[in-house]
């Protein structure tokens, strides 16, 4: 919830999900978020920034966690590219 300033007032922010678009519930202990660093294409190297992904306890119960990080890493990688 925001006040009037457009600050956040509550003490709990649910996150979502990045591949389902679902919300991550306080209680979900089998979720996880995953920081994934930006490399430089030229040289290979750690560019300071970070890309920051939230898999829900639903999806890596599934099984596809990999299979979600892989889809969501590779499609920041080809919306970098285009910029």
């Amino acid at each position: 919830m925001q006040n009037e300033n457009g600050e956040n007032v509550d003490l709990y922010i649910p996150r979502k999900c990045s591949w389902t678009n679902r919300l991550i519930e306080a209680k979900d202990h089998g979720s996880v978020q995953i920081n994934v660093a930006n490399v430089d294409p030229v040289t290979g190297l750690y560019t300071g920034e970070t890309a920051s992904y939230a898999l829900s306890g639903y999806i890596r119960d599934k099984s596809e966690g990999d299979m979600a990080l892989t889809a969501l890493v590779e499609a920041n990688d080809k919306k970098d590219a285009e910029e």
